[in-house]
């Protein structure tokens, strides 16, 4: 039993494992290097540094000393984020406190792998697979060796044996420590550890203070004092909120006294000796000790993986089902999908063909190749439709490629366009491709055909057709269950639109929590980015109705803007919630409409609830990029949705310019009036890289487009170019 574990654990992890422990080994080094430079703190009370960084500090908001003595001051100036290490005993400004480039991507790496939560969980269960190496290992030593009393004897055998046998003897304590302290902080993280509770408490309402008046800070030794908080300026009844070696507290500003005061509790010490042991803060040595032992992962992965070459498994409990390559394929499936719906389909048309007899590789229609169709007899394309009759996300350069041929392809072409009726273009791309293919003289296998909102029985109607054009046997399997709906409970709203008869508000849901069980298996209500879609299931009908995310999972609510349609159903129900009531709701993913993390400028266009995904990437903006905004609704006063919100974000750079255009004030206009007043600005920031995003009607996002083909080409080609290269996207309505 013990054998098994140790291979297959180490097998499954090992490539995970030497990420994370190479990582942690190049992490390690920044606090060894912080304690070489550190320097003693001053021998005064926590009171005389806050009241001496308060005077010297612009907008002081947070002080912090860490383990190793560091004194960082977070402050807020002229609308920006700014951190300082400061001389405590001075209060002078030392240099700007911000960590590196490197050392962030080495941290995200390190703890999530760049994948968020779902990271995370992989990180854990690579924690998981190395407490059990390390433990399952030393019990294999202690076997090979003769017993736990020879341990430490020397090993035999090949090198790679003896090298992985000494590496795993010299390391594997320190491997151990390193995987539980990381365990632990992990399940601090998501929440599975107790917290302490406060009690309740009144502030009083007088002017503050000095910090070194205050008795709960005058005695208070600097070397004791972790973090302290001050309170937000002409906040009434708000306090200092002090976190020392010993607990937590809050102090009222008008008295300095404690307001409440709670001990840190067991898991709170546990916590902070996991943090020092995994991380090397506050004990340096150490941390380089699991550095250098971290590094033997790596060693440890291909000694082992050398002791299993050439091993066979006793038996084959099954076959695994291997893809079949583009050339030895009879059926060519390309799929063009935007949020991964028409995948779904094109997989029980694989399984369905598979078991007729056929040879089926399936591919996005971007990977079109003909030229490496050598055996195909069909070639079957399954296109989705995105904004006006555009590309979805996985066919992008397809037309072009069609256009480009030199010869069509031998083997005959069918089209199964996917949609909704309710918009003008209904599946307009599948027609596109249709046309590209027969101009290109390419033959066609049978007539195309269209599936309505995703209908399964427009589906299996065109796979009976394509089964009597074959003359073979096509057995479609159901569709596996979609993901199960959510109860979503509003929290808050926010009405507009009522003096111009459009009933129009922003709807603010509570995030469901997820069990540890879900986040493992990737169920429940998932993370999600602003621009994704929210799908709401109305009472009494079972077709979704999707309204974009004007937020992100990180924000820790779901908001969507939502107008009153006459006669609408899902629109009705969802403007009759009051807080407290709920809707059934699953999340879609829309990744073509995403505003990405490059640096690139990002103007976005929208006009009335258009403005929801818009205004979450702004609200999202923390790294202020550059976000320039283009916003049209009918009056001021009535329906600027997110008005008060675009003020603050503009103070705080999460938008660089906001305009907007009125429909029904004296000055009438649209936003591609206000693009055509800023028509050089506009220019300039897409020769400087920038992406357009639009977002709302269809009436304004073809004005839109009109505009921005005069302003950055007469003849229309730069525009193209742009919704080529991806910088110029609609999520249209």
């Amino acid at each position: 039993m013990i054998r098994p574990l140790h291979r297959w654990a180490g097998l499954g992890a090992a490539l995970i494992l030497s990420v994370t422990a190479l990582s942690g080994a190049a992490l390690s080094l920044y606090p060894a290097a912080g304690a070489l430079s550190a320097v003693p703190l001053p021998d005064i009370s926590a009171g005389q540094l806050a009241a001496t960084l308060q005077d010297s500090v612009p907008g002081l908001e947070e002080i912090r000393v860490s383990a190793a003595g560091g004194i960082t001051a977070y402050a807020f100036q002229d609308g920006a984020a700014l951190r300082w290490t400061v001389d405590g005993a001075t209060g002078e400004i030392l240099a700007p406190a911000e960590r590196s480039a490197l050392q962030l991507w080495l941290t995200n790496l390190h703890r999530s792998l760049f994948l968020g939560d779902a990271g995370r969980l992989v990180v854990v269960a690579a924690s998981l697979a190395m407490l059990a190496l390390t433990l399952s290992g030393l019990a294999l030593t202690a076997r090979r060796l003769g017993g736990w009393s020879r341990l430490l004897a020397p090993a035999r055998g090949p090198l790679s044996r003896r090298l992985h046998l000494d590496l795993a003897r010299l390391g594997g304590a320190a491997l151990a420590l390193s995987a539980l302290t990381g365990i632990w902080l992990a399940a601090g993280t998501f929440g599975l550890l107790p917290e302490t509770g406060m009690p309740g408490f009144v502030a009083g309402g007088a002017p503050a203070m000095s910090p070194a008046a205050m008795t709960a800070l005058r005695d208070l030794p600097l070397a004791d004092l972790r973090q302290l908080t001050f309170p937000r300026p002409g906040s009434a009844g708000d306090v200092f909120t002090l976190r020392t070696v010993a607990g937590t507290g809050y102090i009222d500003p008008a008295s300095g006294q404690m307001l409440a005061w709670t001990a840190r509790g067991w898991a709170d010490r546990l916590g902070d000796l996991a943090m020092m042991l995994h991380t090397g803060r506050g004990a340096a040595v150490l941390g380089l000790l699991l550095g250098l032992a971290a590094l033997t992962v790596p060693v440890l992965g291909l000694t082992g993986l050398a002791q299993q070459a050439g091993r066979r498994p006793a038996g084959a409990a099954g076959r695994r089902v291997r893809a079949v390559a583009p050339e030895a394929a009879d059926t060519i499936l390309l799929v063009g999908s935007e949020g991964g719906t028409t995948w779904g389909f094109a997989e029980r048309l694989r399984a369905a063909l598979t078991r007729a007899g056929s040879s089926v590789h399936v591919g996005p229609m971007s990977g079109f190749a003909p030229e490496r169709y050598l055996r195909a007899q069909r070639i079957l394309i399954l296109a989705a439709t995105s904004g006006d009759g555009d590309a979805p996300g996985s066919a992008q350069g397809f037309l072009d490629r069609v256009g480009s041929l030199g010869k069509a392809p031998a083997a005959p072409f069918a089209v199964l366009g996917f949609g909704d009726s309710a918009f003008p273009a209904f599946c307009g791309y599948a027609e596109k491709v249709r046309a590209a293919a027969r101009a290109a003289g390419w033959a066609e296998l049978m007539a195309p055909a269209r599936v309505d909102r995703q209908s399964p029985q427009d589906f299996a109607r065109w796979v009976r057709a394509l089964a009597d054009r074959l003359g073979i046997a096509l057995d479609l399997l159901p569709a596996s269950a979609g993901p199960e709906p959510v109860r979503l409970r509003l929290v808050s709203r926010r009405d507009y639109g009522a003096e111009v008869q459009a009933p129009t508000a922003i709807l603010r849901f509570a995030l469901p929590r997820r069990s540890l069980w879900q986040r493992l298996a990737g169920g429940g209500f998932g993370p999600f980015l602003a621009g994704d879609l929210l799908a709401v299931l109305p009472e009494g009908d079972s077709r979704p109705r999707y309204y974009s995310l004007a937020s992100g999972s990180s924000d820790g609510f779901a908001e969507i803007c939502v107008r009153k349609h006459p006669g609408g159903l899902c629109s009705g129900q969802l403007m009759d919630l009051e807080p407290g009531d709920s809707v059934a709701a699953v999340l879609r993913p829309n990744p073509a409409f995403h505003a990405g993390k490059d640096e690139a400028p990002l103007i976005l266009i929208g006009a009335g609830t258009g403005i929801g995904p818009l205004a979450g990437f702004a609200r999202g903006n923390r790294a202020l990029r550059p976000l320039h905004l283009y916003f049209g609704a009918r009056a001021p006063e009535s329906d600027l949705l997110f008005g008060e919100d675009l003020v603050q974000w503009q103070k705080d750079g999460r938008l660089a310019s906001v305009a907007t255009a009125f429909s029904r004030t004296a000055d009438r206009a649209y936003v591609q009036d206000l693009l055509r007043r800023d028509a050089d600005r506009v220019a300039a920031l897409v020769s400087q890289g920038a992406r357009i995003m639009v977002c709302g009607g269809r009436d304004m996002a073809r004005g839109v487009a009109e505009a921005l083909e005069d302003i950055l080409d007469p003849a229309g080609a730069a525009l193209v170019r742009l919704k080529a290269e991806g910088r110029y996207v609609e999520d249209v309505y």
